[in-house]
């Protein structure tokens, strides 16, 4: 089956933008084009919007927030268990529609790419009375309600999951959205928008333009009916959006890069743990903000992880994402993989000790947006491949002397978002994890937490998703002073 066939002939619906209710044509007359990550094929075209198009889609917003917000909170999480359902029916066709735009293998496109978008529906409805439960504080009453308008600009490695990650729990809270995917892999929003509309969503309550970045996101983030942007992408964009933003007083949240180190103590486990760093750092062909991209190390285990590390990393299969046999994709556009392949390069010119893989394309697959599973050692803090976040296949191993040093590596870059401990003692990983400066630390392999807080220190960015805590965000806290 080849890219295109996978895609359905209903996605004409794709040139449109979903505007208060409606499948309208763009007010642009420019288009971009959806490329398969594996073949380069054109797949799709959606509207290049320009900003009447986020004017129009604020305006639907702003009209359909009063009612929108005064619905029950039992009626709006009906709706969104509905989305979930409607997500879920559809879930085999939205993975094809991912794998190919993204070049996330099938059946993993399957459980993550589709299967934590129905998750974060369901548990955005299961948490709504908790989040706006009322509290007595004094002779002051503590309430909720929603921010209002929110504008989502979503990037493209996760698209859907991204995208309801904000969706969600604005629309349970209250608020109505105007959703900007990235123009890369936008299909599978499309599936979301037919969703929330076939769930019964107000006309208004949720809007989907297409677009660029630098046009739409930019008129959204900085639109003075917008009351709050969230935003995941990288760190500059998330600076440029935060100053939009800023100028108008908005609530912001930002989700950014990371570089997130996996941190193995001396007595822990090492096959074990070398192994799951490098599956971790390879998900989505390293198309992962939380990707454990650093290994760090015992010097004196030093030889024996690089040997794992690279038996792991040889042991992916490259090819087509819709292929079953298929445990690594291609990148997800021809920009992202030239610039991993660059700073594969840039790895073996500043000294670093090439293992596996390398900047070459991979043998008979020199069409597709590839890159080989790569390895380097010998990594120090000073080069880019220790730095940057690479966004691809590319693991760095980095070799400490004690436990003091290991911290001191993984703290040394200027992100904040994930990072894990590998240790025997589960108390002392524990103690180590607390020292590490990131947002989410997983612990002797702790699993990814739907319900627990999302989101960074330092520059990975501002703000929390999923659980409770992503809840709380699209929301205000008001006092009435009561007479005693």
């Amino acid at each position: 089956m080849s890219a295109t066939d996978s895609l359905p002939t209903t996605y004409t619906r794709c040139e449109s933008n979903y505007v208060n209710g409606a499948w309208i044509p763009s007010l642009s007359d420019r288009t971009l084009a959806v490329i398969a990550a594996a073949t380069e094929a054109q797949v799709a075209l959606v509207p290049s919007g320009g900003v009447n198009d986020a004017e129009l889609a604020v305006e639907a917003a702003r009209d359909a927030a009063p009612a929108w917000a005064a619905t029950p909170p039992g009626e709006r999480a009906d709706r969104m268990r509905a989305v979930a359902d409607e997500l879920e029916r559809r879930g085999d066709e939205i993975a094809q529609m991912i794998a190919t735009e993204v070049g996330t293998p099938l059946k993993l496109s399957r459980a993550i790419q589709v299967g934590l978008p129905i998750q974060t529906f369901r548990l955005a409805a299961d948490l709504l009375d908790d989040a706006l439960a009322e509290e007595r504080i004094g002779n002051s009453l503590v309430a909720r309600e929603p921010v209002g308008v929110v504008a989502a600009i979503t990037p493209w490695n996760y698209p859907l999951h991204q995208a309801s990650s904000k969706v969600a729990p604005a629309l349970a809270a209250g608020c109505t959205v105007v959703l900007k995917p990235s123009e890369v892999a936008p299909l599978s929003t499309v599936a979301l928008a037919e969703a929330i509309d076939a769930a019964g969503l107000p006309a208004g309550t949720f809007n989907l333009v297409s677009g660029l970045g630098h046009v739409v996101g930019a008129a959204l983030a900085g639109h003075p009916d917008v009351d709050m942007v969230s935003f995941t992408g990288s760190t500059a964009v998330g600076r440029t959006i935060g100053k939009l933003a800023g100028g108008g007083l908005k609530r912001v949240s930002l989700e950014l890069g990371g570089k997130s180190p996996s941190v193995v103590l001396p007595d822990a486990e090492l096959e074990r743990a070398v192994r799951h760093c490098v599956k971790n750092a390879f998900l989505n062909s390293g198309q992962t903000c939380t990707a454990l991209t650093r290994l760090i190390v015992d010097r004196a285990r030093l030889a024996e992880a690089e040997r794992i590390a690279v038996q792991t990393a040889e042991s992916f299969v490259l090819g087509d994402p819709l292929s079953a046999e298929t445990t690594l994709g291609p990148l997800a556009n021809a920009t992202q993989r030239d610039r991993v392949r660059a700073l594969i390069a840039a790895g073996e010119a500043e000294g670093a000790r090439l293992l596996t893989g390398g900047p070459q394309p991979p043998e008979g697959l020199e069409t597709g947006f590839f890159v080989r599973p790569t390895v380097f050692s010998d990594v120090t803090p000073a080069m880019r491949i220790a730095q940057e976040e690479i966004f691809g296949p590319v693991l760095s191993i980095q070799a400490y002397e004690d436990v003091a040093e290991a911290i001191e590596l993984a703290n040394a870059t200027r992100y904040g978002l994930a990072a894990a401990v590998w240790g025997a003692d589960p108390e002392e990983a524990q103690r180590v994890a607390r020292r590490i400066r990131a947002g989410q630390v997983d612990v002797n392999g702790g699993r990814f937490n739907l319900a627990a807080p999302f989101g960074g220190f330092k520059d990975s960015g501002v703000g929390r998703e999923n659980g409770c805590y992503g809840l709380e965000e699209f929301l205000e806290s008001k006092s009435l002073q009561l007479p005693n």
